[in-house]
């Protein structure tokens, strides 16, 4: 039985049918409410995107509302948890897109921490490249496994606090260093005296990213066609 992961989502702002799809993926110990505001600051300048804000199928004690993607107490077997939550992403985005009747190359994945985790792993596996990753303060997992397990190369935006005490700074060069040894294409941001959080530069200069990446593959998807 499919798991439902739809949390709260907010629609185009043009009105009309959507023509990207942005998801969002909250981190450990929070939910899809926690994240969707993001999507306030984006929607001016994509007012054809969706943004849809998933909930992780997991409880996090102990926060009373608290989700969380996978299990991270046992570091022997987190890979594998992480693994098996981008197997249960991957099903939920072939479903949503096949729903929306949208082009992989119009879809964006934007993860928090845990999230951003998660949406490292799954997009960079997908079997067609999606428009774009975003992946704020977050860590790059199975980076030695990358070479042989990348599917696709959607460009990538890694942003990261400088004073981050929870996932740790150095997590920033790393997965830059891993993408970059597996061809793909990556920028990274960090931010001084930032903490485990996203702040205003932050936002913005990933709305500026995910504009130009997907307007950048919608316009090479009509060319193709």
């Amino acid at each position: 039985m499919a798991i439902d992961l739809e949390g709260p989502s907010c629609a185009p702002l043009s009105c009309g049918k959507a023509v990207y799809l942005v998801v969002l993926l909250h981190g450990r110990g929070a939910n899809g409410d926690d994240i969707i505001d993001l999507a306030l600051n984006w929607q001016p300048i994509l007012p054809k995107a969706e943004f849809l804000a998933l909930n992780a199928p997991f409880p996090c004690d102990p926060a009373p509302r608290g989700r969380q993607w996978f299990d991270v107490e046992s570091p022997e077997t987190m890979l594998a948890a992480l693994r098996a939550a981008a197997d249960m992403l991957d099903r939920a985005l072939d479903e949503l897109m096949a729903r929306r009747r949208l082009e992989p190359s119009h879809l964006a994945l934007v993860g928090f921490s845990q999230g951003a985790t998660l949406a490292l792993h799954a997009g960079l596996r997908r079997k067609e490249r999606i428009g774009a990753i975003v992946a704020f303060s977050g860590a790059l997992h199975g980076a030695e496994a990358l070479n042989a397990e990348i599917r696709s190369r959607p460009p990538v935006l890694l942003v990261h606090g400088e004073a981050d005490a929870v996932v740790p700074f150095t997590a920033l060069d790393m997965a830059r260093a891993a993408l970059e040894a597996a061809q793909a294409p990556v920028t990274a941001i960090a931010r001084p005296k930032l903490g485990h959080a996203i702040d205003d530069e932050s936002v913005s200069a990933a709305g500026e990213f995910l504009l130009g990446a997907l307007k950048t593959r919608k316009a090479a998807s009509e060319e193709a066609h």
